[in-house]
């Protein structure tokens, strides 16, 4: 019962409600879940520039430092499928610009920063102003492949742009003299990078197309930053190298370096070395396809050779004197002759046996003519007997109906001394009541007719 109380005293008095509940119960883990989601809806990714503090690069490969300024500082974190493409490993005191997701970290709570990529300080500014003379350059056709000229094949001489004291120089130079030593080879040297390097380059490239003394022109410097590069990434220089009356190579920086002057170069090379290697075809490789080429024309000669004997052998073997000639052809002749007599003499049989075939069917369904005359004979009689038979009967009939006609003739009747009376209108008169005295009478008799006036009519009952 005690136990009871102090639970009651412990809990409110709408605890014993059942309609009350309790608010839920977060645990820590899901607290930060629900902060890290929180932040990462909140703050979408930024870029962030600050100094690398920290720096420790893990054996995963992730990346963990802290990115701090004057007044704050933050974690960081670096995973390695983004760190593999930042071009550059960060050191202690670097400044750098991260482009990062807000976050926290929920096994300790911390907030922190997820990065995304990383640039050098200020790189972001240079980005900038590359992609906007690169579009402004691309707009007047500056880059177009149509203008872009070909790499002579035989190149006599080779110019190099670039300082004497730059170590791609050595680098060209070594390439050259090893792949190409009988080339000439002409430098034209300016600074490639500090203030007022670009026009000097400009200018260097220009002297060498004003003097057209070399065949193709090597623009070329060694690795470094975008801030080394720069001087190659000037309107100046690509101007210079467009209007060039020579093949310009561009050879600046690494293999992922890409600079103005590579657009508008007539063909890019990855490092100032392959850009010597592009610029002449080794002398070793001229020699070994020279020797390749001379293989081929002698076994092409060869080849040739051989087919000719090969033919004389068989021209010679397919010889014949006349005579034999002649007998091949008496004897091809009679083969002719007898294949045409054969396709001559065969249709002809294959006629005639089909003609005794179509008499045979014939002889089968011919009518027996003899007996169809003497029916036909027989016939005949029956029909001319039964004609006659039936002619005299009609005539008969027709004599009885001529008498029974001639019987009934009004013409005969008035040959007895009969007439016909009509009047006027010609209509028969059979009764006296249908006359009237001093009417006018036509009398038909035998042999004529006359017209009679009647004094009198009297019936015959009176």
């Amino acid at each position: 019962m005690d136990s009871y109380n102090q639970l009651i005293h412990m809990f409110p008095d709408d605890a014993a409600d059942p309609a009350y509940a309790a608010p839920p119960v977060l645990t820590v883990t899901a607290l930060n879940q629900q902060v890290a989601r929180l932040l990462e809806r909140t703050f979408p990714l930024v870029w962030i520039g600050g100094e690398i503090s920290n720096f420790t690069r893990a054996a995963s490969g992730h990346w963990y430092f802290t990115l701090k300024d004057d007044a704050a500082q933050v974690r960081a974190v670096m995973f390695r499928g983004r760190a593999q493409y930042a071009g550059f490993v960060p050191r202690e005191g670097d400044k750098v610009e991260v482009r990062a997701l807000v976050t926290l970290y929920g096994a300790r709570g911390d907030y922190q920063i997820n990065v995304e990529a990383i640039r050098r300080a200020g790189v972001g500014q240079l980005y900038e102003a590359f992609l906007r003379l690169k579009e402004k350059l691309g707009a007047e056709s500056l880059f177009d492949e149509g203008r872009k000229r070909p790499l002579p094949l035989f190149a006599r001489s080779i110019g190099i742009v670039t300082s004497p004291q730059a170590a791609a120089l050595r680098d060209v130079l070594t390439a050259l003299r090893r792949r190409v030593p009988h080339i000439r080879v002409v430098l034209y040297p300016a600074p490639v990078q500090g203030q007022g390097a670009s026009v000097k380059i400009a200018d260097a490239i220009m002297t060498a197309s004003r003097r057209k003394e070399v065949d193709v022109l090597l623009v070329c410097r060694g690795g470094g930053s975008i801030e080394d590069l720069w001087s190659f990434n000037e309107e100046p220089v690509a101007r210079a190298i467009a209007a060039c009356s020579i093949p310009v190579i561009s050879g600046v920086g690494h293999e992922t370096d890409f600079t103005i002057a590579d657009f508008a170069a007539d063909l890019r090379a990855a490092t100032p070395t392959a850009a010597a290697e592009l610029a002449a075809t080794a002398r070793a490789d001229w020699l070994s396809s020279l020797a390749a080429d001379a293989g081929d024309l002698r076994r092409a000669m060869e080849r040739i050779l051989d087919d000719a004997n090969q033919g004389l052998d068989n021209l010679g073997r397919r010889l014949l004197s006349p005579s034999s000639r002649i007998e091949n052809q008496r004897v091809k002749l009679l083969g002719l002759a007898s294949t045409l007599t054969h396709a001559v003499r065969a249709p002809i049989n294959r006629q005639g046996v089909l003609l005794a075939q179509l008499q045979q069917r014939w002889a089968r369904h011919r009518p027996d003519s003899r007996a169809m005359r003497t029916q036909l004979a027989s016939e005949q009689r029956h029909l001319v007997a039964s004609m006659a038979a039936n002619l005299r009967a009609r005539r008969e009939s027709l004599g009885a109906l001529a008498a029974q006609l001639e019987l009934l003739n009004p013409q005969r009747t008035l040959e007895r001394g009969y007439a016909i009376v009509s009047n006027a209108k010609g209509k028969v008169l059979r009764s006296p009541g249908q006359i009237k005295p001093r009417d006018v009478l036509r009398v038909r008799l035998a042999e004529g007719s006359a017209e009679v006036s009647v004094g009198g009519v009297q019936d015959l009952l009176e």
